[in-house]
């Protein structure tokens, strides 16, 4: 049995449903009576949004862990009484093919399996003049660190190699100096908010451990194809940030707290610097914001110089 007939076992299997099915009949009873009758809900693997008054209960979870074991990312399921009194359950499964949609209907069919819009195909332009910001200072970003945190336990060179090894790609000297000081791992604070909290204030930032560092491609920032299909993107010649979905030189390092995600950026635009730190909002679809022209300015809250000429950060996509 492949893993796609595995899937399709377990999701489809009645014993996955039954108990919520009842729950849900119990509940709406006089909704389904009435011929052609049906509720609708949706479970993905955070959250859902079902017809019962009490949503959190085993037989919701028994569908959610369904999905986080087989890798679904949600599923909108109809329930409805035939003219017969028979219950007929409908589901409703994202693939390759069909994304979701807002509310319980279908999103867009993708007819050319694992096609993408054009942004999210869009590679950085080469930055052969693009240098390091004259503020990179390794000594003064390990010493301003082990200032603020003289108590933290710093990540090893071969734990440093070794997520390195992971993501494909050789870390920033300043990125490095950093984790040497902090690996920025919750087991170090004993589980103390106001320690963890205490140490997001020295870094600047919700600093992620070297665990969860990642590359942020264009294939990490989702977007519907009804809105992506419609943009179009540029980086005008000013620009600091490309306009970018994602790129493979953009190292997610960190969270501001609000579910942005801040980035080393190794692909700058033509007015920018190698190793600048960027800012990827998680309400944006393309570009990012300038932060710093370096982590050592991010860490003693320096703004990023425009002398240049160059613009704040890359502009949104265009619609075209």
């Amino acid at each position: 049995m492949n893993d796609q007939e595995n899937r399709r076992s377990s999701i489809h299997a009645f014993a996955t449903w039954e108990p919520l099915l009842q729950l849900i009949r119990a509940e709406n009873a006089e909704r389904l009576a009435v011929p052609g009758g049906r509720v609708v809900g949706r479970i993905t693997r955070s959250a859902w949004s079902v017809p019962l008054q009490q949503m959190h209960n085993d037989a919701v979870l028994r569908v959610r862990d369904v999905l986080v074991k087989d890798g679904i990312g949600a599923v909108t399921f109809v329930m409805e009484t035939e003219t017969s009194g028979r219950t007929r359950l409908h589901l409703l499964i994202p693939s390759r093919a069909v994304e979701l949609g807002f509310a319980f209907n279908p999103g867009a069919l993708v007819l050319v399996e694992d096609a993408l819009p054009e942004p999210w195909r869009r590679l950085p332009d080469p930055t052969p003049g693009a240098v390091s910001a004259a503020s990179a200072d390794l000594a003064l970003l390990e010493r301003t660190v082990r200032g603020r945190l003289p108590d933290a336990v710093g990540a090893t060179d071969a734990e440093i190699a070794g997520a390195e090894s992971r993501l494909g790609i050789p870390l920033p000297e300043e990125l490095k100096s950093l984790y040497r000081v902090t690996r920025a791992q919750w087991a170090d604070w004993r589980g103390d908010h106001e320690e963890a909290s205490r140490h997001s204030e020295a870094v600047r930032c919700e600093l992620f451990d070297l665990e969860g560092l990642y590359v942020a491609e264009a294939r990490t920032r989702e977007c519907p194809w009804h809105h992506a299909a419609m943009e179009a993107v540029q980086t005008p010649p000013t620009a600091a940030v490309q306009g970018l979905a994602g790129s493979p030189g953009w190292i997610a390092f960190a969270d501001n707290g609000g579910g942005d995600r801040l980035a080393i950026d190794l692909t700058p635009g033509p007015h920018g610097h190698t190793g600048q730190v960027i800012l990827i909002s998680h309400e944006e679809e393309i570009g990012a914001r300038l932060l710093a022209d370096s982590l050592t300015d991010l860490l003693l809250d320096r703004p990023p110089t425009q002398s240049d000429g160059a613009e704040p950060h890359a502009p949104a996509a265009t619609s075209g």
